[in-house]
């Protein structure tokens, strides 16, 4: 016969001791801890997601201040407030945002023109616009860019206009060619007046501004500072000017490049400049132009 089995324990084992207890290396309680934080995501058309409260599950068609439109698989909409923690994104919690708005597009250019967006340039006319300095045709680019490029019009600079009557004679201006020139300090009786008065015709315009030199087009409040200095004459007025406001006289290049960089738009030019290189303009481009 087999031994009756034992219901007991052996001696030798004691009775099941407690399981051992795990506990969480964060012992704050919960009702203390401090939610965590959730993305926020942008409410761009077409993302879909969940609103927690309701269930209701749909593509973003619209996003305002405040609310967000969404439009479920069979086309309803239904209206929800942008709230904290509102929306769930593949299960997640989310917060929605309004999108970050698209920069406006300037309407008008820098020379107040009507600003024609996504404009390609024209192919370069024949005719020119002529300025004395490498400086003069910076500042013409900074502020007429955009309208020379549209109207297909190049500017060269001369260095000076001494060499005016040879460049004119080159270029060969005519009805299909027209030629403007921007001439710095033309007043009647100095040289760059006879010089302009002597290449002047049908096909070619001389035209200029009363200043000594193209940094005095620029209005000294857009600078900051009161007036352009006085500069006494026999003294290079680049110079001069630099040091009687206490810009760095030894490097006048990079003078003008902070003076280009406070100019903005043709208000912070004056109005003797802007009525001439207008003109040059109209004048190129006009009817008897290319």
């Amino acid at each position: 016969m087999r031994p009756p089995v034992s219901r007991h324990r052996p001696s030798n084992e004691g009775p099941p001791g407690p399981r051992p207890r795990v506990y969480s290396p964060d012992l704050t309680p919960p009702w203390k801890r401090k939610p965590q934080p959730v993305p926020e995501v942008a409410a761009e058309p077409g993302l879909v997601v969940e609103e927690a409260g309701t269930g209701f599950c749909g593509a973003v068609i619209r996003c305002e201040a405040g609310t967000v439109t969404l439009e479920d698989r069979f086309g309803k909409h239904r209206v929800f407030p942008l709230e904290p923690r509102g929306f769930l994104l593949e299960g997640k919690a989310v917060t929605l945002v309004r999108p970050a708005a698209s920069p406006a597009r300037p309407t008008r250019t820098a020379s107040g023109s009507i600003a024609v967006p996504q404009a390609r340039a024209r192919v370069a006319r024949a005719g020119r616009i002529y300025v004395e300095g490498r400086h003069d045709a910076e500042l013409v680019e900074k502020v007429w860019g955009d309208d020379l490029r549209i109207e297909g019009v190049v500017v060269e600079y001369l260095e000076g206009v001494d060499d005016l009557p040879a460049i004119v004679d080159s270029f060969a201006p005519g009805p299909d060619a027209r030629l403007g020139v921007l001439v710095d300090h033309l007043v009647p009786g100095t040289k760059e007046w006879r010089i302009a008065q002597s290449v002047t015709s049908d096909h070619a315009l001389v035209v200029g501004h009363p200043y000594i030199d193209i940094w005095q087009a620029v209005k000294p409040s857009s600078l900051g500072i009161e007036a352009w200095p006085a500069v006494p004459k026999g003294q290079d007025w680049k110079t001069g000017v630099c040091r009687a406001l206490g810009w760095p006289a030894e490097n006048t290049g990079a003078v003008w490049q902070a003076i280009l960089k406070r100019v903005g738009s043709y208000r912070d030019l004056e109005p003797e400049l802007l009525g001439r290189v207008e003109e040059l303009i109209d004048f190129v481009t006009g009817s008897g132009g290319a």
